[in-house]
């Protein structure tokens, strides 16, 4: 199935132009459609995809830039194509979720083309490309649409992400210059034989990298731009951030740095080791003490995003490496970069039905909610308690093996960082309390339950959370095979 992967890609480029071009009613439903078709060709992907055979598959390789040794290289292995699966399920939902004028539904098709073109792309410059493109119809989408203070939030976005691409930029240069390639796996093979770069030059390449996505996950302390955009985003741009975008980050340090630079990453192990800790412990309590719905399921994103690190770290900074717990810790990883995506877009989503009925999002501007949406309480409990890491549900798989795998390699970090989920447990618990309980606030007295189009929306989701929760094996199937590579770097 050659093209399949470019037929992917351009095919949101594509539709954002018929949306640019169409009448603004029937803006997000052209759009919609191009977000199901190109769903339809990451399932046939899917069905393409060998999950027994290791390294990349489906490439496309054609010359580009000679010069400088850029190519038009593509490809995808269990975790590209579960991060494309992942993309053409949260984007539908976020447009489900809200309606949205053209111009930003025409700016989503192009995020969306963006992160299909950074998890398949395999030479840093066409990854570095995509990775850009995908930053400015988020700043578009929240200087423009945004609510209030969208002008500081959109411009610290811009500012935190900027400083840490050109970062990047600058290591891969350095890079370039001294190996002389920017395909992926050429640099791997390098690093595996002895240090990418000697000395000085290499600590300064790894920093780069490590700045620019160390912000774009977040992880503690470049985290500061994040709950300001979550905010201030409009309910599908931030199911979108949230969902996907913020699965940048943590498939760079996959990708690259694990790759590229397991040296450094082992000799700062425990420091690394301890930033992931502050991102789940600091941003959890952060969470607890907020009273706006969106910055505290912003904060938690942070907190949940901080496991994954956890796992990353824990991987690379310990001595003795049993193969079994590495593969726990790694599936976890991925697993749970998955359940957050979904998970996380799912609470923004009911945030945003609490704010469109009420027309604030404020904690304490709620009380008594079950008296009166009963179903509506219910199906966000689920989602809470799926973030949460309930047994039966999503989270927990995922959290779970990185714990397990976590505990084995790094104890005492692992044992500091079980704290977040104390305090999570603390906030959703309150939150539940103060919205659901209680006396109904007179306020809430006429609000309505869930409406049939919101019941199409999110039952196929909390279904899906369900389905992961008992048997997950369809998904570890995806990429066990790439897990199993994966180990074989630090065994």
């Amino acid at each position: 199935m050659a093209g399949l992967i470019t037929a992917l890609i351009l095919l949101p480029l594509v539709g954002a132009l018929f949306v640019s071009a169409s009448r603004p009613n029937s803006a997000r439903g052209i759009a919609l459609g191009f977000t199901v078709l190109s769903g339809v060709i990451a399932f046939l992907l899917w069905r393409n995809f060998d999950s027994a055979a290791a390294g990349m598959q489906l490439v496309e390789r054609h010359p580009w830039i000679p010069s400088i040794g850029a190519e038009y290289l593509v490809g995808i292995d269990g975790l590209s194509l579960l991060l494309v699966i992942l993309t053409s399920l949260v984007f539908p939902f976020a447009l489900l979720a809200q309606r949205l004028s053209g111009g930003a539904c025409a700016l989503l098709l192009v995020m969306q083309a963006a992160l299909y073109g950074t998890f398949t792309a395999q030479n840093f410059i066409l990854w570095f490309l995509f990775y850009e493109m995908s930053l400015i119809p988020g700043f578009l989408l929240i200087k423009i649409w945004g609510g209030e203070n969208r002008d500081r939030a959109a411009t610290k976005f811009f500012l935190y992400t900027f400083l840490g691409s050109v970062a990047m930029l600058l290591a891969f240069l350095g890079i370039y210059f001294a190996k002389g390639t920017f395909d992926f796996a050429k640099l791997a093979e390098l690093a595996r034989s002895g240090p990418l770069l000697s000395g000085k030059l290499g600590w300064i390449a790894f920093a780069g990298i490590f700045l620019g996505l160390a912000v774009k996950v977040p992880l503690f302390p470049f985290h500061t731009w994040l709950p300001d955009a979550y905010e201030t985003a409009p309910t599908g741009v931030s199911m979108v951030l949230t969902g996907v975008l913020s699965k940048m980050g943590v498939y760079g340090f996959i990708r690259l740095l694990l790759p590229l630079f397991p040296r450094e990453i082992h000799a700062l192990g425990p420091w690394l080791l301890g930033l992931a800790v502050c991102s789940i412990v600091f941003a959890s309590l952060a969470a607890w003490a907020q009273s706006d719905l969106k910055r505290m399921v912003a904060y938690l994103s942070i907190n949940h995003l901080g496991y994954c690190l956890l796992g990353l770290f824990a991987v690379s900074a310990a001595t003795a490496r049993p193969a079994v717990e590495l593969q726990a810790a790694l599936s976890g990883v991925f697993l749970q970069i998955f359940n957050h995506g979904i998970t996380a877009a799912a609470l923004f989503y009911f945030v945003g039905l609490l704010e469109e009925r009420r027309g604030s999002r404020g904690i304490h501007d709620f009380g008594g909610l079950m008296q009166r949406t009963p179903l509506l309480c219910g199906w966000m409990s689920v989602a809470m308690f799926s973030s949460l890491g309930l047994p039966g549900l999503n989270g927990f798989i995922g959290e779970f093996l990185i714990f397990k795998g976590a505990f084995a390699l790094a104890a005492v970090a692992t044992a500091v960082a079980v704290l977040g989920l104390l305090f999570t447990a603390v906030t959703f618990l309150r939150a539940m309390q103060l919205l659901f309980s209680g006396p109904r606030t007179e306020s809430c007295s006429t609000l309505p339950d869930l409406l049939r189009r919101e019941k199409l929306v999110i039952v196929p989701v909390t279904l899906l959370m369900f389905a992961i929760g008992i048997a997950p094996q369809f998904v570890f199937n995806i990429f066990n095979t790439t897990v199993i590579q994966m180990t074989r770097l630090f065994v």
